[in-house]
């Protein structure tokens, strides 16, 4: 059974905190990492179709022989197959290449606000919802004035957001509007890119008076923010230390010293701007 706590979306699905993300993990290897993944009491998978391992990602569901109620599947639509009926079609071709009669978790994957289609987009997401073949939906990369308009011309509250979220990246502005509308909040990139943020003094120090990697120290910050949270390895050992974050806790001086870190620093696009399709 996996150790990771739930949190209660605002439709009442429940959602492991922390899970498993395969960004930039070549669709041949994904099966492999996702099945070490399972193996070490994740529960949470996080794909996309962008990321062209579905079907990897998929087999390695399939051969696990967990149940799929104790499973959290989210996935996404690519910026390219917006509007309704693109969305509809992209959704089945995602299915169809996870295996899956459904999913835990549908997610715009990025608003491109210069093609303005997010609101249709949505409406086709409501749909999918409504017929039961994605448990929750959601978007990802939506900053407050998406999220505000989404809000003010569709019938149902996104259950999560997905952003980039780091120290060095706090994201206080969204985290609150997220607050204000019953949005979770789900982090990508948590540990940032390469080893610069994991050997941050602070961080280091922290590590150490814990007993614990800088690693760690970081999910473990993401986890008493309440935020979801989805490390990315292929290192059987880093996929399980990775995990292995809730026998500590960090106390209000760590607290502090990290939320210190925030420059507002981006290592991925701005979602105002970003416009690939």
């Amino acid at each position: 059974m996996s150790k990771v706590p739930p949190i209660i979306l605002n439709n009442g699905v429940e959602m492991p905190q922390l899970g498993f993300g395969v960004w930039q993990v070549p669709d041949d290897e994904a099966e492999t990492a996702v099945a070490t993944a399972l193996q070490a009491g994740y529960r949470s998978i996080d794909t996309a179709a962008i990321y062209g391992n579905e079907k990897g990602t998929g087999k390695a569901i399939a051969a696990s022989g967990l149940p799929r109620e104790e499973l959290f599947v989210t996935t996404k639509l690519w910026n390219a197959n917006q509007g309704y009926d693109a969305t509809l079609s992209a959704f089945d071709e995602s299915l169809g290449k996870l295996g899956l009669d459904y999913v835990d978790l549908y997610l715009i994957h990025w608003p491109l606000p210069s093609k303005d289609t997010y609101v249709d987009t949505y409406k086709a997401f409501e749909k999918i919802y409504a017929d039961g073949r994605a448990k929750a939906i959601g978007v990802s990369n939506f900053l407050p004035e998406h999220l505000d308009r989404l809000t003010g011309e569709t019938s149902i509250i996104p259950a999560v957001n997905q952003i980039e979220l780091h120290p060095h990246l706090q994201q206080h502005a969204s985290r609150e509007k997220h607050a204000e509308l019953g949005i979770a909040t789900e982090a990508w990139s948590p540990l940032g890119q390469g080893k610069g943020l994991l050997e941050v003094p602070a961080i280091v120090a922290i590590a150490q008076k814990h007993g614990r990697t800088p690693a760690q120290v970081v999910l473990r910050w993401h986890v008493q923010l309440g935020n979801v949270v989805i490390p990315k390895s292929v290192t059987p050992s880093r996929i399980a230390e990775n995990i292995d974050v809730f026998g500590f806790e960090l106390d209000p001086e760590d607290l502090g010293a990290i939320s210190a870190l925030n420059e507002d620093r981006r290592l991925g696009p701005n979602p105002a701007e970003f416009d690939v399709a």
